[in-house]
């Protein structure tokens, strides 16, 4: 469902007499010392209500936040990871620049730990009222803090009387989803709310790898019994598992979806023999993998916020939380770091010939090899056909187990002097998270098909007639790289502000200074032979990159950085409001973008500050609302990590670090406008340009400017973004069909490569039945209802390398239609 202002999103779906100006508008309370409406609030805030919430989500958070203005989320990985792009800024996705939180809390307190997105944490349920986005000016300084914007999920709390809500969910390809959420009273002040959900799911693309799993969320509240304020205590826990989808070979003309060998279309490489797929390593171990078990989060957060005003203005608030996960993140890789495209049998061969590049340089025993000293079988018996397609790619089982402490407070006191209500806030914020990141990437020969079957290759010499395991059970490399790093980072910040009401204006003012330490360690590896006993395999499976036991990179880091801003309101009447903010913040750079120079010791580690500008109009209209608003940002000494394909070592990957600076600017808007009784009109519209002001690549510490990428446009964004959609509701009948539309954009930071703009259309029905509880809705809901196919985006691990114009093209689809059933049971 598209999105728009505060005002029409945050309220219930409109009952049997439509809404009217009259209805009590709902409050923001995301970043803000006393509640305040969206029209009074001067700064850019978008609302999604509960109801909105459930129709939007039909596979992840993607499809929510793709409904707000200036974010493009990309969702065709599946249900978690969602990349998030916003206003222009240059990300590779997971919530770089936009905290994601749960009634005020992060769910990581720091950007960079790892790079799994932080929706792999924590999960949407019933048991959600709505989402606040809030970007620019001061309510961004509190808490964990960021200028660019704060993306807070608040939850339902108990209420006086005993209530919820249950769904069952039906989905085409094997999705079944069971969903609860409850909250009441117990008496004494004491009250209570518990959601879940848990779900299995065979695939929005079947792959033979389910996903299954739930998660638990609670919360317990005591109200003062004066009505001062409250205590909560929230609690959560997940044992979850899903699977990702990365980037395909698709056609190299259209970038469609291409037949396989058995001529289905190909929608994914991926299969469950994974764990098969195992190694010797150094020490006589064995590596088992956990690929089939896609991203896996087990554990939990527990979190205590409270309230009080003790009188006289004064007040303090605070929350403070602890997290620990067992955390997975198995990625399947768009090709094998060589060739990256499928080939023949005798393509597959005669690429390997030149020991300097392709295959002959890491399995020389390919070299001077044809297809008449070459066996290919499928494991599991039976020759592999001489035209078949054959696709070599990789996987990397990423092991990230983390814990997370944060804590803030704040007081506040309200007063009136010089004509006006001032709420001021003087407050701190403390964090401690560290994660684990180990990595092991292998690589692999299978077909090209739908849930491939592997294929082995044994090799005889036409010289010497030796023969050689070149790919055994599948397992084509063993340990083709290797990473064992340890980050952790403590923040320490404080930050004062006033917002001020003074009638017609109101403002706000505020400053926050932040200090981060840093601690960096990683390990260094080996080249290490595993299967010496073997002779007759190729040389890539007797060996593996591996540690070598000393963390030879050991960093301590630390930097300091300030943030300010200002906004003010204007309100011209009760309807109509003009706002502008000013803002000057920071971000920390990743601490896994640590450079090291040859000596291995550790660079410069700078704050990234960003300046942003905002000037715009909200209006509040009986039968419409109208935000528009135009925006400015300016990022410099940017970090950019980018995981992509190691020159050095042809298979395996490195995260490479540019230093960049960009630009951007545009407009926002929204309109909801009433039609007729019970049929409203919902869209917003964001036209923006994002460009690198400065682009310098950083090798051994050193950096090496590219400045044939400055003026380029930054990658993956586009200029042009917007969601409509028609919306009747008369509380018996319910039809929503909406659409998204992403404009074109590029594939890398040298422009060379364009994607085309794509429109995913979807369509929601629903027919209560009253008179059962509190009402049964029975709904059908339709995602991507005209099965568009187009590329989401190139491959990551190619970067800049990647080229257009051959037989085959990698890049992700975005995903298939699909048709879900739902029962909803109100209680």
């Amino acid at each position: 469902m598209s999105t728009s202002n505060a005002w029409a999103q945050a309220k219930p779906e409109p009952d049997a007499q439509d809404a009217t100006a009259e209805d009590a508008p709902e409050v923001v309370v995301t970043g803000t010392s006393a509640k305040r409406i969206a029209l009074d609030t001067p700064l850019a805030v978008t609302q999604v209500g509960s109801e909105s919430l459930v129709r939007l989500q039909a596979s992840g958070q993607a499809d929510i936040l793709n409904s707000i203005p200036t974010i493009k989320a990309d969702g065709g990985g599946g249900e978690v990871a969602a990349n998030v792009f916003v206003r222009g800024l240059p990300s590779g996705g997971q919530y770089q620049f936009t905290p994601l939180m749960y009634d005020g809390i992060p769910v990581l307190s720091t950007f960079g730990l790892n790079s799994s997105a932080f929706d792999v944490y924590y999960r949407n349920d019933l048991g959600i009222d709505r989402l606040e986005f809030v970007r620019g000016g001061v309510s961004n300084l509190f808490g964990p803090g960021s200028v660019a914007g704060l993306i807070n999920f608040i939850t339902k709390t108990g209420t006086d009387q005993l209530g919820g809500t249950a769904q069952i969910e039906v989905g085409e390809r094997g999705r079944v989803r069971g969903d609860a959420a409850i909250q009441g009273p117990l008496g004494g002040n004491l009250y209570f709310a518990a959601s879940g959900y848990y779900r299995y799911d065979e695939g929005p693309i079947r792959t033979n790898l389910n996903s299954n799993g739930g998660q638990i969320r609670a919360n317990l509240q005591y109200k003062f019994p004066d009505g001062s304020g409250s205590v909560t205590l929230y609690g959560q826990y997940i044992n979850d598992q899903v699977q990702f989808y990365l980037p395909i070979p698709l056609d190299g003309t259209t970038r469609g979806r291409l037949p396989g060998n058995d001529g289905q279309l190909v929608n994914s490489v991926q299969n469950n023999w994974g764990p098969s797929l195992t190694f010797n390593t150094p020490g006589g171990g064995v590596w088992n993998s956990s690929i089939n078990q896609g991203v896996s989060t087990r554990g939990g957060q527990v979190a205590l916020a409270f309230q009080k005003n003790f009188g006289g203005g004064w007040g303090v608030n605070g929350r403070v939380k602890y997290s620990e996960y067992q955390h997975k993140f198995g990625i399947w890789a768009d090709g094998d770091g060589i060739t990256n495209v499928p080939e023949t049998l005798g393509s597959f061969l005669a690429n390997s010939q030149n020991p300097a590049a392709g295959r002959g340089s890491v399995i020389p025993q390919l070299v001077g090899i044809g297809l008449a000293n070459a066996t290919f079988t499928y494991v599991g018996g039976g020759a592999v056909p001489v035209n078949a397609l054959l696709f070599a790619n990789r996987y990397t089982d990423r092991l990230r187990p983390m814990h997370d402490t944060t804590a803030e407070l704040n007081l506040t006191k309200e007063a009136d002097f010089i004509g006006a209500k001032h709420n001021f806030t003087l407050g701190g914020f403390y964090s401690n998270g560290a994660a684990t990141d180990f990595n092991t990437t292998t690589s692999f020969l299978a077909e090209f098909n739908n849930t491939p079957r592997l294929v082995n290759l044994t090799v005889v010499n036409p010289v010497t007639n030796a023969t050689t395991v070149i790919s055994r059970n599948g397992l084509l490399r063993a340990g083709i790289s290797y990473l064992n790093r340890y980050v952790r980072a403590e923040r320490v910040a404080g930050y004062f502000a006033d917002q001020i009401d003074a009638g017609r204006f109101k403002f706000d003012i505020g400053f926050r200074v932040e200090q981060l330490r840093g601690f960096f360690q990683q390990e260094g590896t080996a080249n290490v032979v595993t299967d010496a006993t073997t002779p007759n395999l190729s040389t890539a499976l007797r060996t593996v990159n591996w540690g070598n036991g000393t963390f030879a990179r050991t960093a301590n880091v630390s930097a300091s950085a300030w943030a300010g801003a200002i906004g003010a309101l204007y309100k011209v009447n009760n309807d109509v409001s003009i706002y502008a903010n000013l803002s000057r913040g920071y971000f920390f750079p990743e601490l896994r973008s640590i450079a090291f120079d040859g000596n291995n010791r550790a660079q410069s580690f700078q704050p990234e500050i960003i300046k942003q500008a905002q000037f715009g109009i909200k209006v509040d209209k009986r039968v419409f609302q109208f935000t528009a608003a135009a925006f400015f940002t300016d990022l410099s000494n940017r970090r950019q990590v980018v995981f992509v394909n190691d020159p050095a070592n042809p298979g395996g990957f490195i995260e490479r670090v540019n230093l960049v600076a960009t630009r951007s600017y545009g407009i926002e808007t929204t309109l909801d406008l009433k039609l007729v009784q019970h049929l409203w009109f919902r869209g917003n519209l964001t036209i923006q340009r994002a460009w690198y002001t400065q682009f310098q690549t950083l090798a051994g510490g050193v950096p090496t400017a590219n400045p044939a990428f400055v003026g380029n446009d930054i990658e993956r964004q586009a200029q042009f973004l917007y969601n409509a959609g028609l919306y009747y509701d008369d509380r018996t009948i319910d039809v929503s069909f909406f659409t998204n539309y992403t404009a074109d954009n590029f594939t890398a930071a040298n422009n060379l490569i364009r994607l085309q703009g794509w429109n995913i259309a979807n369509f929601d029905a629903g027919y209560r039945i009253r008179g059962i509880g509190k009402g049964l809705r029975l709904s059908v809901n339709v995602f991507n209802v005209f099965n568009t196919a187009a590329a989401t985006e190139g491959s990551p691990r190619q970067d800049n390398a990647q080229a257009a114009g051959g037989a085959f093209f990698v890049g992700r689809p975005v995903l298939p239609r699909r048709i879900m059933g739902r029962v909803t049971f109100n209680f």
